[in-house]
Protein backbone atom coordinates (compact mmCIF):
# COMPACT_ATOMS: atom_id res chain seq x y z
CA UNK A 1 0.00 0.00 0.00
CA UNK A 2 3.01 2.32 0.39
CA UNK A 3 2.87 4.68 -2.59
CA UNK A 4 6.33 5.42 -4.07
CA UNK A 5 7.66 8.69 -5.46
CA UNK A 6 6.34 9.61 -8.89
CA UNK A 7 3.33 7.29 -8.80
CA UNK A 8 0.96 10.23 -8.23
CA UNK A 9 1.51 13.55 -10.02
CA UNK A 10 2.68 16.66 -8.21
CA UNK A 11 -0.64 18.59 -7.95
CA UNK A 12 -2.51 15.67 -6.41
CA UNK A 13 0.46 14.82 -4.17
CA UNK A 14 0.51 18.41 -2.90
CA UNK A 15 -3.26 18.33 -2.36
CA UNK A 16 -2.99 15.06 -0.44
CA UNK A 17 -0.17 16.58 1.57
CA UNK A 18 -2.39 19.48 2.58
CA UNK A 19 -5.18 17.08 3.59
CA UNK A 20 -2.68 15.01 5.56
CA UNK A 21 -1.28 18.09 7.31
CA UNK A 22 -4.80 19.24 8.24
CA UNK A 23 -5.65 15.75 9.50
CA UNK A 24 -2.51 15.54 11.63
CA UNK A 25 -3.19 19.03 13.02
CA UNK A 26 -6.71 18.00 14.04
CA UNK A 27 -5.32 14.78 15.51
CA UNK A 28 -2.79 16.72 17.58
CA UNK A 29 -5.57 18.77 19.13
CA UNK A 30 -7.82 15.78 19.70
CA UNK A 31 -5.06 13.64 21.16
CA UNK A 32 -4.85 15.99 24.15
CA UNK A 33 -8.22 14.63 25.28
CA UNK A 34 -7.22 11.01 24.73
CA UNK A 35 -3.75 10.84 26.22
CA UNK A 36 -3.50 10.22 29.94
CA UNK A 37 -1.41 8.09 32.28
CA UNK A 38 -2.70 4.94 30.60
CA UNK A 39 -2.76 5.80 26.89
CA UNK A 40 0.50 7.78 26.66
CA UNK A 41 2.81 4.79 27.25
CA UNK A 42 0.54 2.54 25.20
CA UNK A 43 0.64 4.99 22.29
CA UNK A 44 4.40 4.54 22.04
CA UNK A 45 4.07 0.77 22.24
CA UNK A 46 1.32 0.81 19.62
CA UNK A 47 3.42 2.85 17.19
CA UNK A 48 6.36 0.48 17.73
CA UNK A 49 4.12 -2.55 17.17
CA UNK A 50 2.64 -1.11 13.96
CA UNK A 51 6.13 -0.22 12.72
CA UNK A 52 7.41 -3.75 13.35
CA UNK A 53 4.28 -5.42 11.96
CA UNK A 54 4.43 -3.38 8.75
CA UNK A 55 7.91 -4.74 8.12
CA UNK A 56 6.50 -8.28 7.97
CA UNK A 57 4.65 -9.30 4.80
CA UNK A 58 2.33 -12.28 4.51
CA UNK A 59 1.47 -13.97 1.19
CA UNK A 60 -1.95 -13.24 -0.28
CA UNK A 61 -2.46 -14.54 -3.81
CA UNK A 62 -0.77 -14.73 -7.22
CA UNK A 63 2.62 -13.74 -5.83
CA UNK A 64 1.33 -10.69 -3.98
CA UNK A 65 1.77 -10.02 -0.29
CA UNK A 66 0.30 -7.73 2.32
CA UNK A 67 1.14 -6.24 5.67
CA UNK A 68 -0.63 -4.66 8.61
CA UNK A 69 -1.80 -1.08 8.07
CA UNK A 70 -2.62 -0.59 11.73
CA UNK A 71 -5.03 2.32 11.63
CA UNK A 72 -8.02 0.48 13.08
CA UNK A 73 -5.86 -1.28 15.69
CA UNK A 74 -4.23 1.96 16.86
CA UNK A 75 -7.55 3.80 17.04
CA UNK A 76 -9.18 1.05 19.11
CA UNK A 77 -6.26 0.82 21.54
CA UNK A 78 -5.39 4.49 22.08
CA UNK A 79 -8.17 6.53 20.46
CA UNK A 80 -8.80 7.75 16.89
CA UNK A 81 -6.84 11.01 17.15
CA UNK A 82 -3.83 9.36 18.78
CA UNK A 83 -4.17 6.48 16.32
CA UNK A 84 -3.76 8.87 13.38
CA UNK A 85 -0.61 10.27 15.00
CA UNK A 86 0.84 6.80 15.71
CA UNK A 87 0.47 5.61 12.12
CA UNK A 88 1.63 8.96 10.71
CA UNK A 89 4.85 8.81 12.75
CA UNK A 90 5.45 5.26 11.54
CA UNK A 91 4.99 6.33 7.91
CA UNK A 92 7.30 9.32 8.38
CA UNK A 93 10.09 7.17 9.82
CA UNK A 94 9.66 4.56 7.08
CA UNK A 95 9.83 7.17 4.33
CA UNK A 96 12.86 9.03 5.71
CA UNK A 97 14.96 6.14 7.01
CA UNK A 98 13.90 3.09 5.03
CA UNK A 99 12.64 4.53 1.71
CA UNK A 100 9.43 2.58 2.26
CA UNK A 101 6.96 4.90 0.57
CA UNK A 102 8.17 8.01 -1.21
CA UNK A 103 8.88 11.26 0.59
CA UNK A 104 6.92 13.20 -2.04
CA UNK A 105 4.07 10.70 -1.54
CA UNK A 106 4.12 10.94 2.26
CA UNK A 107 0.91 12.97 2.28
CA UNK A 108 -0.80 10.37 0.09
CA UNK A 109 0.33 7.56 2.36
CA UNK A 110 -0.81 9.34 5.51
CA UNK A 111 -4.22 9.95 3.96
CA UNK A 112 -4.55 6.32 2.89
CA UNK A 113 -3.04 4.43 5.83
CA UNK A 114 -3.58 6.77 8.77
CA UNK A 115 -6.63 8.92 8.12
CA UNK A 116 -8.86 6.70 5.95
CA UNK A 117 -8.21 3.53 7.96
CA UNK A 118 -8.95 5.27 11.25
CA UNK A 119 -12.10 6.96 9.96
CA UNK A 120 -13.48 3.79 8.37
CA UNK A 121 -12.29 1.33 11.00
CA UNK A 122 -13.03 3.23 14.19
CA UNK A 123 -16.32 4.55 12.84
CA UNK A 124 -17.52 1.00 12.17
CA UNK A 125 -16.14 -0.19 15.51
CA UNK A 126 -18.12 2.38 17.49
CA UNK A 127 -21.22 1.74 15.44
CA UNK A 128 -21.09 -1.98 16.10
CA UNK A 129 -20.59 -1.50 19.84
CA UNK A 130 -23.87 0.39 19.99
CA UNK A 131 -25.83 -2.67 18.85
CA UNK A 132 -23.70 -5.59 20.09
CA UNK A 133 -23.79 -7.03 23.61
CA UNK A 134 -21.67 -5.17 26.13
CA UNK A 135 -18.92 -7.74 26.64
CA UNK A 136 -15.37 -8.53 25.61
CA UNK A 137 -16.37 -10.93 22.84
CA UNK A 138 -18.31 -8.13 21.18
CA UNK A 139 -15.31 -5.80 21.40
CA UNK A 140 -13.10 -8.44 19.79
CA UNK A 141 -15.65 -9.09 17.03
CA UNK A 142 -16.09 -5.39 16.37
CA UNK A 143 -12.30 -5.04 16.17
CA UNK A 144 -12.16 -7.81 13.58
CA UNK A 145 -14.86 -6.16 11.44
CA UNK A 146 -13.32 -2.70 11.78
CA UNK A 147 -9.90 -3.85 10.61
CA UNK A 148 -11.42 -5.94 7.82
CA UNK A 149 -13.28 -2.94 6.39
CA UNK A 150 -10.48 -0.42 6.89
CA UNK A 151 -8.12 -2.07 4.40
CA UNK A 152 -10.39 -2.15 1.31
CA UNK A 153 -11.55 1.35 2.28
CA UNK A 154 -7.93 2.47 1.99
CA UNK A 155 -7.62 0.64 -1.33
CA UNK A 156 -10.74 2.39 -2.62
CA UNK A 157 -9.31 5.76 -1.54
CA UNK A 158 -6.09 4.95 -3.40
CA UNK A 159 -8.08 4.16 -6.55
CA UNK A 160 -9.78 7.56 -6.30
CA UNK A 161 -6.48 9.36 -5.81
CA UNK A 162 -4.95 7.46 -8.73
CA UNK A 163 -7.91 8.38 -10.91
CA UNK A 164 -7.19 12.04 -10.12
CA UNK A 165 -3.42 12.00 -10.51
CA UNK A 166 -1.99 8.64 -11.51
CA UNK A 167 1.07 8.86 -13.75
CA UNK A 168 0.69 5.49 -15.50
CA UNK A 169 -1.85 4.60 -18.15
CA UNK A 170 -3.82 1.99 -16.24
CA UNK A 171 -7.58 1.48 -16.73
CA UNK A 172 -9.28 2.64 -13.54
CA UNK A 173 -11.86 -0.15 -13.65
CA UNK A 174 -9.19 -2.84 -13.78
CA UNK A 175 -7.14 -1.08 -11.10
CA UNK A 176 -10.14 -0.84 -8.77
CA UNK A 177 -10.99 -4.51 -9.23
CA UNK A 178 -7.42 -5.63 -8.60
CA UNK A 179 -6.88 -3.34 -5.61
CA UNK A 180 -10.14 -4.20 -3.88
CA UNK A 181 -9.82 -7.92 -4.59
CA UNK A 182 -6.32 -8.21 -3.16
CA UNK A 183 -6.96 -5.88 -0.25
CA UNK A 184 -10.04 -7.74 0.88
CA UNK A 185 -7.71 -10.72 1.39
CA UNK A 186 -5.14 -8.50 3.09
CA UNK A 187 -7.97 -7.17 5.25
CA UNK A 188 -8.63 -10.67 6.56
CA UNK A 189 -5.03 -10.90 7.75
CA UNK A 190 -5.26 -7.41 9.25
CA UNK A 191 -8.52 -8.35 10.97
CA UNK A 192 -7.01 -11.47 12.53
CA UNK A 193 -3.97 -9.58 13.83
CA UNK A 194 -6.16 -6.78 15.19
CA UNK A 195 -8.65 -9.10 16.87
CA UNK A 196 -5.92 -11.21 18.50
CA UNK A 197 -4.07 -8.12 19.73
CA UNK A 198 -7.17 -6.42 21.13
CA UNK A 199 -8.35 -9.67 22.72
CA UNK A 200 -4.95 -10.17 24.36
CA UNK A 201 -4.93 -6.66 25.83
CA UNK A 202 -8.53 -7.08 27.00
CA UNK A 203 -7.58 -10.25 28.81
CA UNK A 204 -4.70 -8.66 30.71
CA UNK A 205 -5.56 -4.94 31.02
CA UNK A 206 -9.04 -4.18 29.65
CA UNK A 207 -8.81 -0.61 30.92
CA UNK A 208 -6.06 0.06 28.37
CA UNK A 209 -8.37 -0.46 25.38
CA UNK A 210 -9.61 3.07 24.67
CA UNK A 211 -12.46 1.97 22.46
CA UNK A 212 -13.92 -0.27 25.17
CA UNK A 213 -13.54 1.95 28.23
CA UNK A 214 -17.22 2.78 28.40
CA UNK A 215 -18.11 -0.91 28.40
CA UNK A 216 -15.42 -2.37 30.61
CA UNK A 217 -14.20 0.56 32.66
CA UNK A 218 -11.11 0.82 34.77
CA UNK A 219 -10.37 -1.85 37.37
CA UNK A 220 -10.60 -0.74 40.95
CA UNK A 221 -7.75 -1.35 43.35
CA UNK A 222 -9.06 -3.05 46.44
CA UNK A 223 -6.95 -3.19 49.58
CA UNK A 224 -7.95 -5.70 52.19
CA UNK A 225 -7.96 -4.40 55.72
CA UNK A 226 -5.28 -6.00 57.93
CA UNK A 227 -6.43 -8.72 60.27
CA UNK A 228 -5.98 -7.66 63.92
CA UNK A 229 -3.25 -9.57 65.68
CA UNK A 230 -4.35 -12.10 68.28
CA UNK A 231 -3.41 -11.29 71.85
Amino acid sequence: MHVPNGFIDAPVSVGAGLVAAAGVAVALRGARRELDDRTAPLAGLTAAFVFAAQMLNFPVASGTSGHLLGGALAAILVGPYTGVLCVSVVLLVQALLFADGGVSALGVNIVLMAIVTVLAGYGLFRGLLKVLPKNRAAVTGASFAAALVSVPASAAAFTLIYALGGTADVPIGGLATAMLGVHVLIGIGEALITAVTVSSVLRVRPDLVYGARELIGRPELRVQAPVPAQA
